[in-house]
């Protein structure tokens, strides 16, 4: 089994203005999503929402700046770090991830001494 990363990347527009039943479908969704892993023979090791980019900080050298580094119409909005058979079931995982009017990544774990 290898690991991935699966990143989320969606409008912070989107939610601010959100209504708690959609916060809730999304919850929902992203439960939907953890049982679906488990059946397609995978397994979430950890994952996150991040706060919004406003909380970021960016450092580059020894300049350090309130904020995230580029400005983008979407941003990373969470994670997850599953375990999967292989790329494919580690997409087809991903495919199951919430992002209306978003993206996902999908990137392998570097693997070191192998």
């Amino acid at each position: 089994m290898a690991q991935y990363l699966i990143l989320i990347y969606e409008n912070e527009n989107d939610y601010a203005t959100a209504s708690p039943d959609v916060f809730g479908q999304v919850m929902a969704a992203h439960n939907r999503f953890a049982e679906q892993v488990g059946e397609l023979g995978g397994q979430i090791l950890g994952g996150n929402a991040l706060e919004a980019t406003g909380a970021a900080t960016t450092i580059r050298g020894d300049v350090v700046t309130d904020g995230p580094f580029v400005e983008s119409k979407e941003a990373l909005g969470g994670y997850y770090l599953v375990e999967a058979k292989d790329l494919d079931d580690a997409i087809e995982m991903a495919k199951a991830i919430p992002a209306p009017g978003g993206g996902i990544e999908v990137r392998p774990i570097m693997v070191f001494g192998e």
